[in-house]
């Protein structure tokens, strides 16, 4: 057997968003956020996947929204291209998210928390070796929560999970384990077999249960991650070592060690702006956005030079 990745997020949400997906969710869910507990009971998966979508570009940035029995929304995104200011930009999805809950002229008591549960393949927080980051409003000698967490913002980091089969104990090691090994492995591992949700997970993940039209959109989207990945590389290197140039020399001239980060600043921006010319004619002004680091405005005046 083959399995898709469920890393990229045709797979995700296919997997964790379909309408026959609602078992996984929960199970899923109450492992990352609650510790395996059942917390979860029930949950509405909001728009979930039914169709094929557009080829290349991401769907949008959150990749599986639900709302929970007491009301609360949780916003699940899989994040492969660590893009700049993706941090600020999971906070802003979250507060939009828990602000547009309100129409005009209602109370703020209407207001339900909102949970953003976001698996990264790439690493978040280099000071720490944990896979697992839970963040909520505290005070910040005393930490004592703020009310009740009306907003919390989860992470979770696959590369710096690093069990294997027989390692994993908990519910939240096989689903990570999942996660992160899926596409590598030829059979179901006996070791989770015992759990109806994981067994049900690699059933929809099974390559044979696509028809040919959703293999193409896979295969399609995996090599879109791949060149921008290659793209990414490719520009970091190009533009550190152009920065480094042009920083040395700003630095002699002016005799000033403000000189090389300007310098890097420069290189790094023209490298994007050179990058985002190549994709103009094959991705929107938002998703250039999210891939290079330039914001929206720059992608705008490119297309009208």
């Amino acid at each position: 057997m083959r399995f898709i990745n469920p890393k990229i997020e045709f797979a995700f949400k296919k997997i964790f968003g379909s309408n026959q997906s609602k078992p996984i969710l929960i199970s899923f869910l109450n492992a990352m956020i609650y510790d395996g507990n059942p917390t979860i009971a029930d949950l509405e998966i909001i728009d979930p996947y039914l169709a094929l979508r557009v080829p290349y570009l991401k769907d949008s940035y959150l990749d599986v929204k639900a709302r929970l029995a007491g009301g609360a929304t949780v916003i699940i995104e899989m994040q492969v291209l660590n893009v700049e200011s993706f941090a600020k930009r999971v906070v802003y999805n979250t507060a939009k998210t828990y602000s547009t809950q309100l129409i005009r002229g209602e109370g703020y008591f209407k207001l339900k928390p909102v949970i953003a549960l976001t698996i990264t393949d790439f690493e978040m927080f280099d000071n720490d070796r944990e896979v697992i980051s839970h963040f909520v409003f505290k005070e910040k000698k005393r930490l004592f929560d703020y009310v009740d967490p009306e907003i919390e913002l989860i992470f979770i980091e696959l590369p710096k999970f690093h069990k294997q089969l027989d390692e994993l104990e908990t519910l939240t090691d096989k689903l990570v384990y999942f996660m992160k090994n899926a596409p590598s492995l030829e059979v179901v591992p006996q070791t989770m077999e015992t759990v109806s949700e994981i067994q049900q997970a690699f059933a929809i993940a099974n390559e044979t249960n696509l028809n040919p039209e959703e293999l193409a959109d896979l295969e399609a989207r995996e090599r879109y991650i791949l060149d921008q990945q290659g793209i990414l590389r490719k520009g970091i290197e190009e533009g550190l070592a152009q920065g480094r140039e042009e920083g040395r020399e700003e630095g002699r001239e002016e005799g000033r060690e403000e000189g090389r980060e300007e310098g890097l600043a420069l290189g790094m921006r023209e490298k994007a702006l050179e990058i985002a010319r190549q994709l103009l004619n094959v991705l929107d002004n938002q998703t250039i956005s999210q891939t290079t680091g330039l914001s929206v405005e720059d992608i705008e005046n490119l297309r009208e030079e």
